[in-house]
């Protein structure tokens, strides 16, 4: 666990001293146009997003553009767990948790016909090991989306070595960055 917070510390000085807005936007932009030509998630119907958080790859305009073709559902944090919402537009989204923008549709528990999830992270291996702002979230809401294609998105800093895995950890079936 102390190799994991010294992890976090260390992307964050890495992202102050590697990316300005200006390729915050742009690089943003490379990882997702990748992941909508990505052929899973063009064939998925309903995808798991996340609504960033200034430190991560902006996702708010592709929420925005997918949602007018596919299902798309965003996380809510409600005590120590994720619910899933539907995202139906930015006029429906309210502040949450941690500042994150949550939507505020109805809540969505068909976790079976969910095709694909974009997850956010502090950092990822290789492997597909992640590293999490360190509460868990994903940790215990990835299980009950066993069949769903797992990629995670970050920029190139955030890629490392090697993170160090516990056994509730959840790999990504594959990560994308510029």
């Amino acid at each position: 666990m102390e190799r994991k917070k010294e992890l976090r510390k260390q992307i964050a000085l890495l992202k102050i001293r590697h990316i300005s807005s200006a390729t915050h936007l742009s690089q943003s932009a490379d990882i997702l146009a990748a992941l909508e030509a990505h052929q899973l998630f063009r064939a998925a119907k309903t995808v798991l997003l996340y609504y960033s958080l200034c430190d991560e790859v902006d996702t708010h305009e592709f929420v925005q553009k997918w949602s007018k073709s596919k299902q798309i559902l965003l996380p809510v944090v409600t005590g120590d767990d994720l619910e899933l919402r539907v995202y139906t537009g930015q006029d429906d989204l309210s502040t949450g948790t941690y500042g994150i923008e949550e939507p505020t549709g109805e809540i969505f528990t068909d976790y079976a016909t969910i095709d694909f999830i974009v997850v956010p992270g502090v950092a990822f291996d290789l492997n597909g090991n992640r590293l999490g702002r360190g509460k868990g979230y994903y940790d215990r809401l990835l299980p009950r989306i066993p069949s769903a294609y797992k990629i995670g998105i970050c920029f190139p800093f955030q890629v490392v070595e090697e993170i160090p895995a516990e056994p509730f950890d959840i790999c990504m079936d594959e990560i994308i960055t510029q």
